[in-house]
């Protein structure tokens, strides 16, 4: 078992949200059914009392976490790891995250993933929540991740991404040839039938993503995505819902999608590809402590390389 003792002082701009909520934001390493278990306990207080989960709060208050948790994941050990580093100092990480690695422990990925390479760099991460972690690429999808290494910039960029302060932008290659641009303004949430897929569905969270072409192919379209928000499979599922999946992404809709008379080579290598071709390739951000405009691009990986310079060269 380990033992949990965390404190926060509630901040004003949380304030008129739930107890609970408020409790996801502060102690997001922890999830819900976690915290609201510990609520109910009276393991997890308000102002050194036990309170009910749907209490609003006012800010200022003190929420203490004093817990026992059985360790599932190996969240606090450092292993060696080759990160590709493109900016660091003492409030910031930037990095090139490869395909294939996991961000941060969880069911089936106890070890191995960037949050244990992360705490190798900088052991000191481990007073952070989440070690920093302020976001995430999925798995399969590569590119420039920001991490924060001070507990001055965990705090203002939870805050930027709150209030949609960052700019992130994608490329894509998506199956379909794509006429021109599109802005897709659809709400997504749970796939009520597949519970581990996102759709867009009515009651779903709002969700904003800009798509411009980059260049087309025969039966594929180069894509830039631009983030207004940042749900979960966010491009993956706006890309499906307008008829343009990710090749390879066959979870949101990916069939192989071939042009006519391709060359086998070609063939193989669409119907061969072996994760959705996404690939997070500039990220824009204000440096917490300097209030500079930083932005930082990660190039196209040599996998999408491959398969843009196969399909231009599909005549």
């Amino acid at each position: 078992m380990t033992e949990i003792i965390q404190q926060f002082e509630v901040p004003l701009e949380l304030a008129g949200q739930r107890l609970d909520k408020v409790a996801a934001t502060l102690f997001e390493e922890f999830s819900r059914v976690e915290l609201a278990r510990w609520i109910a306990e009276g393991s997890l207080t308000l102002d050194g009392a036990v309170s009910k989960p749907r209490t609003r709060l006012l800010g200022g208050e003190v929420l203490r976490l004093t817990a026992q948790r059985s360790k599932r994941e190996l969240w606090d050990e450092a292993q060696p790891m080759a990160l590709d580093i493109l900016y660091q100092d003492e409030h910031l990480l930037i990095l090139n995250k490869p395909a294939g690695l996991v961000v941060h422990p969880g069911a089936g990925n106890a070890a191995g993933t960037l949050v244990n390479g992360l705490l190798n760099l900088r052991p000191e991460l481990a007073q952070l929540p989440r070690a920093g972690v302020v976001h995430r690429l999925d798995k399969d999808t590569s590119g420039v991740m920001v991490v924060a290494a001070s507990a001055l910039a965990h705090k203002q960029l939870t805050r930027m991404i709150a209030e949609r302060e960052f700019e992130r932008r994608y490329r894509g290659i998506c199956e379909g040839r794509m006429v021109a641009g599109q802005d897709v303004d659809a709400p997504i949430g749970r796939d009520p039938h597949v519970r581990t897929r996102q759709a867009v569905r009515e009651d779903g969270k709002p969700a904003y993503t800009e798509f411009r072409v980059q260049q087309r192919f025969r039966a594929h379209t180069l894509v830039q995505a631009k983030l207004g928000t940042g749900r979960t499979h966010q491009i993956r599922v706006h890309l499906k819902s307008i008829g343009y999946p990710l090749v390879g992404d066959r979870r949101y809709g990916a069939r192989g999608k071939l042009p006519q008379a391709a060359h086998p080579d070609l063939v193989q290598l669409i119907q061969g590809f072996p994760r959705q071709a996404l690939h997070a390739h500039e990220l824009g951000l204000t440096h917490p402590q300097t209030e500079e405009w930083l932005a930082f691009t990660a190039p196209v990986p040599e996998d999408m390389q491959h398969l843009l310079d196969a399909l231009a060269a599909d005549v």
